[in-house]
């Protein structure tokens, strides 16, 4: 099990823990402000949580038009907070999904 901080102290390695998914995977290669990367691991993926992390990437972009897109794919409204603020978000929602119930 990663959490949240094994994610982000993940950040200083090469390259990602082999155990994360394609949309984990997409969220620490944009972590470390490597967009192509990220986008690569999400541009095939279907689901909407790789919607989800498509739309943050598009919105980080700036192409607002394309993350208004996969935001409807993912079932998300476009959101009003910081593209900071929105990958905590959708990465601590993405681990918490990996982790075995208490």
């Amino acid at each position: 099990m990663i959490d949240m901080t094994t994610f982000l102290s993940s950040l200083d390695r090469p390259s990602p823990p082999a155990d994360l998914g394609r949309e984990l995977r997409a969220l620490w290669w944009a972590g470390k402000s490597e967009w192509s990367k990220a986008h690569d691991q999400v541009e095939t993926a279907c689901g909407t949580r790789a919607a989800w992390v498509h739309a943050y990437l598009h919105r980080w972009e700036g192409d607002i038009g394309n993350a208004g897109y996969w935001y409807r794919q993912a079932g998300c409204p476009v959101p009003d907070q910081s593209l900071d603020d929105e990958w905590q978000e959708i990465t601590r929602s993405l681990l918490q999904e990996r982790s075995p119930p208490s």
